[in-house]
């Protein structure tokens, strides 16, 4: 089907609800892809690795951007694939190149603040309730990815080159996360702002605390291994979602009300 940047749909291609399911969704992403990508890049050919991610990313982002509608299941399917891809790309500069922590932190940071500036510009909001063609749909995709790749970095940066650890680094980003939902809660700051600023802190949040549970004792982590970890963050997610598509059938098949005997309206 070819992509056609104006074409409209009825309603935002994002959840419309932000609420606690969406949050635990996304930290269990980020957490999942960080161990997904040590795996990957530490046990097979970095670039190759990089590769088959991005493949997989560009054949789910595709299938997300194609249908109609918000849906559970793609939808959050590409969020896990930006996760892994754009987690492996921040990783693959460092162990691969030798970019430090704190350039790679700075360049995604950039990079992220020229996709916002040009969304705005063109589009003029960066509210996810405004996902309505996929022009904005793109931008917003855009902006998730650098997100991951730049909350790597920034985890990373705080855990080995600040010197904190992954376990106070990930108490630190849970501080920080909590800000913005006392800036809007509290203080009526701008939603569009306390949203993205929280979507951005859940990246090393929930890595952080990945590479607690799955980094050797040497390095200062559990040892319970990266694959484990993806495996048993993988699981979690794939059983929340099917509880969200679940409860997502119910609530549609409720709409429908009996006319008559064996009848349906």
């Amino acid at each position: 089907m070819p992509l056609r940047l104006r074409r409209r749909f009825r309603s935002s291609k994002v959840p419309s609800k932000i609420d606690g399911a969406f949050w635990v969704l996304k930290l269990l992403s980020t957490a999942m892809g960080e161990a997904t990508s040590d795996f990957m890049v530490h046990r097979f050919n970095p670039e190759l690795a990089v590769l088959g991610a991005g493949v997989v990313f560009v054949a789910v982002l595709w299938w997300q951007l194609s249908v109609p509608r918000f849906l559970i299941t793609p939808y959050w399917t590409a969020v896990v694939m930006v996760s892994v891809f754009g987690t492996m790309c921040a990783d693959v500069l460092h162990v691969r190149f030798g970019v430090p922590y704190v350039v790679s932190a700075l360049a995604f940071g950039v990079a992220l603040v020229v996709v916002f500036v040009t969304w705005s510009r063109v589009e003029h909001t960066l509210s996810i309730h405004s996902i309505t063609t996929t022009r904005r749909e793109l931008f917003y995709w855009g902006a998730v990815t650098v997100t991951f790749a730049l909350g790597t970095a920034v985890g990373d940066l705080t855990a080995y080159t600040v010197g904190l650890g992954f376990l106070r680094s990930g108490i630190l980003f849970a501080i920080l996360f909590c800000l913005p939902v006392v800036g809007f809660v509290l203080l009526r700051l701008n939603a569009v702002a306390m949203f993205w600023t929280a979507y951005i802190l859940t990246r090393p949040l929930g890595a952080t605390f990945a590479d607690y549970l799955g980094k050797s004792h040497e390095q200062g982590g559990l040892n319970w291994g990266p694959g484990n970890v993806s495996f048993m963050f993988s699981a979690v997610i794939v059983a929340i979602v099917a509880l969200l598509v679940g409860h997502e059938r119910r609530r549609l098949a409720s709409r429908v009300r009996p006319v008559g005997r064996g009848t349906y309206h």
